[in-house]
């Protein structure tokens, strides 16, 4: 075939680079305008109880670190509020995984439910829906979303993309993995949570934050006066405070 015609008929658009994209990350300010914003959603005909639905929706991905796609796929089964956690249902590359809910979350999400379900909650009714039969789409949830940031005034900084829904989960593996760590949580714990089939994905987002650096630099920092005066006779291994700092490492 390589020698019947002079070049490849098939012609295709370049993929474009993604690799570089630096995501907007949602402070605790920005996530606070967000739910403000979709708690001004007004009824539709076919969509009733938009504000609570997407105020509720959007907190459980900035709180929770869930794909879009995952927490419009939640039923009413996969709430546990005796346990306070949600059951997330073979998501990527098929994986299940049961994450907590905070004090205040779950209390947003029970009072949610109380006034979008009542009594009636079937274990396979869809947590997040108008019509109480299917779920919402992503589609949907992402082009509300983006109709919401305008009404944000977020300053997005030169050279960081514009925001989209998949940020909010960017901030949570950013800076709620980076806690977890420190108060010394397990990385396979976070990485079972954010639901990452690889230590690797879990460790690229668990940056070492400045505290850490500094700690880290105080540790391998001996204690040592190298002045004559302060110099023991019998070199380093009659010096005090250099053997108790060897002993602490």
């Amino acid at each position: 075939m390589q020698r019947l015609v002079a070049s490849n008929p098939v012609s295709a658009t370049r993929r474009r680079d993604t690799g570089k994209r630096i995501p907007y990350l949602f402070d605790l300010t920005d996530a606070k305008r967000l739910l403000e914003a979709a708690g001004t959603l007004p009824d539709r005909s076919r969509a009733p109880h938009r504000a609570r639905t997407y105020e509720t929706l959007f907190a459980l991905l900035y709180g929770l670190g869930l794909r879009a796609g995952e927490a419009v796929r939640l039923k009413l089964g996969d709430v546990d509020f005796h346990r306070d956690a949600l059951f997330i249902h073979e998501t990527k590359f098929s994986k299940s995984r049961i994450v907590p809910l905070g004090p205040k979350l779950a209390a947003r999400l029970r009072h949610y439910v109380e006034e979008r379900h009542g009594e009636m909650r079937g274990a396979e009714t869809p947590l997040f829906s108008f019509t109480k039969r299917g779920c919402i789409c992503p589609e949907t949830v992402s082009q509300t979303f983006h109709a919401l940031v305008p009404k944000l005034g977020l300053a997005v900084p030169p050279g960081v993309s514009s925001p989209r829904l998949h940020d909010l989960r960017h901030v949570f593996r950013h800076s709620s993995a980076v806690h977890l760590l420190e108060a010394g949580v397990e990385v396979n714990v976070i990485r079972a949570w954010l639901g990452h089939v690889s230590l690797d994905t879990t460790n690229r987002y668990a940056e070492i934050t400045l505290r850490t650096k500094q700690a880290a630099v105080a540790v391998c920092t001996p204690p040592v006066d190298l002045s004559a005066e302060r110099r023991p006779a019998g070199g380093w291994r009659t010096d005090p405070d250099l053997l108790k700092w060897l002993d602490s490492l």
